[in-house]
């Protein structure tokens, strides 16, 4: 009885030794298909009401030309939504051009595809700049926001969306944390959608 525990106990030990480097392996393998790094889930602000989103983008190594997809899907919207506000951090340092950003409907890559734009969502977009409304910030220092209007309402279906940034990565590597706020039909103010945190490397 006691050899055939040592028995058992060394083919776990076995299986241990070749399943753990593979999953090891496979994880990295998985965002090396697709090119880039997507989703991973870093977060400095955990307070209640946060709520992580997916996101994708092509290169992440600094002052590299990338292009990052900040998902949709349909659980962060509860409802259609006139108007999307997306919150940049100060510290993301990098020139924006309106014809470098677009909304779309989106294909979420994986093991059977990469991560494409099905169909392009037409929308007005502004990029504004705003003072700090933080008094404990005595910098005062600007932060931009990008805000879509699209033609017609963002439906809440099972459909993926994206919102798609062309833009060469900041200098600096760390973590960037994007904020989205959507005003769903009928309401006259946006409500938080959730929160993307990019790493660069």
């Amino acid at each position: 009885m006691l050899k055939k525990s040592k028995k058992i106990a060394l083919n776990f030990k076995i299986l241990g030794f070749f399943l753990i480097p593979t999953i090891l392996i496979s994880t990295p393998f998985f965002n090396k298909l697709q090119g880039g790094q997507s989703g991973l889930e870093f977060q400095w602000d955990q307070y209640s009401g946060h709520r992580p989103l997916k996101w994708f983008q092509k290169d992440s190594r600094r002052s590299i030309r990338n292009k990052i997809y900040f998902f949709l899907r349909p659980n962060a919207r509860k409802t259609s939504l006139l108007k999307l506000d997306i919150i940049l951090p100060e510290t993301f340092k990098s020139k924006l051009k309106k014809e470098n950003i677009s909304f779309c409907k989106v294909e979420i890559g994986g093991f059977q595809g990469r991560t494409k734009c099905l169909e392009e969502i037409p929308a007005d977009i502004e990029i504004n700049y705003e003072e700090s409304s933080d008094p404990s910030d005595l910098r005062k220092s600007s932060f931009r926001r990008l805000i879509f209007y699209p033609y017609s309402p963002i439906p809440y279906s099972k459909d993926n969306y994206a919102v798609v940034l062309k833009a060469v990565n900041p200098r600096r590597t760390g973590l960037y944390q994007f904020h989205s706020y959507g005003q769903p039909a009928g309401k006259s103010t946006s409500t938080y959608l959730g929160s993307w945190t990019i790493l660069i490397d």
